[in-house]
Order: structure tokens, then sequence, then C-alpha cells
């Protein structure tokens, strides 16, 4: 059975409309119809409210639904992120098309924040952004929300808005993949262990980058030059492609540096 089917014969047999569930929800009633004529599904968000509201556990609410559900969502993530840097706007139009289907799912408006230029729309960061912190139930859309919510007040120049959102993440010297990389075995642990060393390796980057910039504001060229230097001597010794990029950011850096001193 369809979820919206089952959700229309639920309603009914509670004799409501779907103005009332629309409005005992919290939502409108036009997005009831389009889940009742199986035109998009609810927010996942959304499923422990309906299972509370009729009464029935959510295996019987959504059956295998919620899964192809997850599924659905994460197609059209994959899809979108091909052109996250070589085409934002592409990678936006998939991912606004997805949300037309799955409205406010926290997924797709996670992703459709790293395809908004935050500095050119901070306005727009910051409305997702606080709704995704303020609703999701998943932590780590939270915690990125948060993030995203930072480089927004930042661009506006509310350095204390963004300190604020900043003080909301906790500060974790661990990750999943690095517990799964210590106590798993075989496949499970080498993929644990070969993601998190290409995120590891890239937050060395980013943060050697940082150092530079510190040691440049304070004055200290060589300082600067010195952290350059060593940022791109690291860069040929882990061969990746993707990281191309930071070859070429250091190299630019490191002129404009030399030119300085």
């Amino acid at each position: 059975m369809k979820i919206g089917t089952k959700i229309k014969e639920l309603r009914k047999q509670r004799g409501i409309t779907q103005e009332q569930l629309a409005n005992s929800i919290g939502i409108s009633f036009q997005a009831v119809s389009k889940w009742e004529n199986n035109l998009a599904l609810p927010d996942i968000s959304l499923t422990p409210i309906l299972s509370s509201y009729f009464g029935v556990s959510m295996d019987e609410l959504f059956d295998f639904n919620l899964k192809e559900l997850e599924l659905a969502v994460d197609a059209i993530c994959k899809e979108a992120y091909q052109y996250r840097e070589c085409d934002p706007q592409k990678s936006r139009a998939i991912l606004e098309e997805g949300l037309k289907k799955y409205p406010d799912n926290d997924i797709l408006l996670n992703n459709l924040l790293y395809v908004i230029n935050y500095t050119e729309n901070p306005d727009e960061t910051i409305a997702i952004a606080n709704k995704l912190a303020e609703t999701t139930r998943e932590s780590d859309v939270k915690y990125d929300s948060l993030r995203f919510l930072a480089y927004a007040y930042k661009a506006k120049g509310d350095i204390d808005s963004a300190k604020a959102a900043l003080e909301q993440i906790p500060e974790i010297y661990f990750t999943k993949l690095t517990e799964i990389a210590y106590l798993l075995d075989g496949k499970e642990k080498f993929e644990a262990a070969e993601k998190q060393k290409w995120i590891s390796f890239e937050n060395l980057l980013q943060m050697m980058q940082k150092l530079a910039e510190c040691y440049e504001t304070e004055g200290d060229i060589a300082k600067a030059i010195e952290e350059t230097e060593a940022a791109l001597q690291l860069l040929p010794i882990l061969k990746k492609e993707q990281f191309d990029i930071y070859v070429e950011f250091f190299e630019k850096q490191l002129v404009r540096l030399k030119e300085t001193s």
C-alpha cells in the first residue's frame, strides 16, 4: 500500500478532513492532498507525529515506504553532488526539484546549503540553516546547519550571532569513522579509515592555510611563507586529483607572500 493511501485510509477512519489533519500537525492541507494522491511523501521529521496522531506504529504507518523515501532522497543528493563544484546552479535546480516532491526534507535542505553562496545570499542561508538547526532530528544535519549559519552571519558582519551559532556545536575529538576504523575489521575498517584519511588530510591543509593567514595578519611573512611551503610539500605525498585545487591555491599564495616580503 502506498503511504498516501494509508494516510487517507487512517484519516477517513477518524472521520476528519484533510484540513483538520493539516491543522493538527501544522502543515498545509495542500501537502496532505499531495500525500493522499501519492504525488509527494511526508518529510521524515513528520513520521513520528503522524504515527502518534493516528495511534499506529511507524512500521504500520510506513511499511517499507520510509526506506523508499531515504533511497529516493539519497539518489537526488548524489545527482546534485556531481555538479556541486562545477555547476552549482544546476546542482541547486536538482535539489529544488527534489524539494517539490519531498517538501522540507532535511537532507535535501542540508545539501542545498552547499550550493547557496552565503556571501552573496546570507539571508537565504540563514533562513534555511536556522530552520534546520531548530527542527531536524539528525545531529549531523543540525551541526552542519549551525556551521553555515555562522558563515552567513559573518558575511553580514554579525560576529556575535556567528559566535552564538558556533557555541552550539560540540567540540568532539573523534568521529564515527575513526571509531569504526579502531573497533571493526575487514571491509568496514578499511572503508572508514580510507574516508577519514582524506577528510583529515583536507582539514590539515585548511588549518595550515588559516595559520598562514594568522602569521600574515601579525606581519610575520616569513612564518606565513614557511607554513604555505610546508602545505605544498605535503600535497605530492598523498596524490589525489581532488586536491589539485589546493596546489594551485597555495602556489598563488606563495607567489603573493614572497612579493609582499
